[in-house]
């Protein structure tokens, strides 16, 4: 069962009570990496090993529908798409124990003919699972670098 988290903006990207930040260069330009981000969302399942199923959410503004290993489930609306610099967004329903609030956000820049990708995930919730995230950050640092290591290689290939 899905239970609604607190809606947050952009703006908690910076003031979570937890902000993991994980960067990496890539060899896409930043308009093809934004654009499979933003706009191929079941493509998502194919390059970051986590997720099982990504599909779009129709109806009233920009969302997705995002199933993790594991079964976890987030239901996410759009913050912000800015073709090419960021692509953002806060998970509005979950069936994650614990969590208060989450926004992820996906900032692109230039870097050399390639593309510098920075992933910021912020959350809230009680202090257990705050000090479980803390502590997950080295796992969640691997699957950021697997995935968009994964993404760069897709995107080579097309």
């Amino acid at each position: 069962m899905l239970r609604q988290l607190r809606p947050e903006g952009l703006d908690f990207v910076e003031s979570a009570p937890v902000r993991l930040v994980f960067a990496r260069d890539i060899s896409a330009p930043p308009e093809v990496v934004f654009s499979a981000l933003a706009d191929d969302v079941p493509g998502w399942a194919q390059w970051f090993p986590s997720v099982t199923r990504a599909r779009p959410v129709e109806g009233t503004g920009a969302g997705r529908d995002i199933t993790l290993r594991g079964g976890i489930r987030f239901v996410e609306h759009v913050l912000a798409a800015r073709n090419p610099e960021v692509y953002a967004y806060a998970v509005a329903s979950t069936n994650a124990p614990g969590l208060r609030a989450l926004v992820e956000e996906w900032r692109l820049a230039p870097a050399g003919t390639g593309t510098r990708v920075r992933w910021t995930f912020a959350a809230d919730g009680p202090a257990p699972l705050r000090m479980m995230l803390r502590a997950a950050r080295p796992g969640l640092g691997r699957a950021f670098r697997d995935a968009v290591t994964a993404l760069d290689r897709r995107l080579a290939d097309r």
